[in-house]
This record gives C-alpha cells, structure tokens and sequence, in this order.
C-alpha cells in the first residue's frame, strides 16, 4: 500500500509539472463551475423556460422538467470529469455540441457582479448593498446598482 501511494503522489507532481498552469486552472475552474451546477440550478431553470417558450407552458412543467434533469445531471457529470482531468491534456471542453461550456442562465436573469466592498467604489460611504442569495432568483436587494 505505501508503495502504491508513493507511485501516485510521483504521478500526480511529474503530471502537474508537466502541463502548463494557464490551461489546467481554466480547466479546472470551468469544471468547478459545471460541478457545482446541480446546486446553482441555472441549466434547469433555462430548459424549463425554453420549454414554455418554444412549445407551450405545458411541455415546461413536464418534458422541460425532465430534459433539465438530465441536462443538469450532463453539465455535472462532465463538471466532475473536467475536475479529475484538470492536470492532463486536452484542455478544450468536452461535448460542446449538447451544453455550452460556461455557466447558463435563464434570458430572465443574468446575474451581475456582486456588490462587495471588493468590487464597489462605494468604500468610504460604510454600507453597500447586494444580492442576498445570488443563486435563488428574485432575491435582489440593491442600494447602488452602479455595476
């Protein structure tokens, strides 16, 4: 066994000095991303409104629900691929054809940058506002929408 694991921990460095940083980090930050899309919920919330929009409100709530089950299910699958596959080549996103690589929301909402004192020019004023709960939609509370 303390073989096994000297082999790995050897394997896992030379692999990660052998490939580049700037490509292993995007990699690995895209599959974060799509890894955690089974608690954001942004791919189920957009088929559900692809659904009612372009065949009718009823598909929505009953094919919309399953296709985005299983799309959420696809971008999380491939989120935890892309995240065990961050230090080896290739680098380009996988099954592009079916889901787009970066983060989907719904056309109703797309989320800004959130007012932190981080990102804010308000800094000197001791108060900002922001989102509350900037996953679960309608829970806006802006003082200075300024971003």
């Amino acid at each position: 066994m303390r073989n096994n694991f000297s082999f790995l921990a050897a394997v896992i460095i030379a692999g990660s000095f052998a490939t580049g940083c700037a490509n292993t980090e995007k990699k690995f930050g895209r599959g974060m991303a799509n890894a955690f899309e089974i608690v954001r919920g942004g791919e189920f919330r957009r088929t559900m409104e692809q659904s009612a929009l372009f065949d009718s409100p009823d598909f929505a709530y009953t094919t919309g629900f399953v296709r985005g089950i299983n799309r959420t299910l696809a971008r999380t699958g491939i989120g935890i691929y892309e995240l065990v596959t961050a230090p080896f080549p290739p680098y380009d996103p996988v099954a592009t054809d079916y889901l787009a690589p970066g983060p989907v929301y719904p056309d109703n909402y797309s989320p800004g940058i959130l007012e932190d004192s981080m990102f804010a020019s308000d800094t000197y004023l001791g108060f900002s506002g922001g989102d509350i709960v900037p996953m679960v939609p309608g829970s806006r509370f802006r003082i200075f929408d300024s971003q």
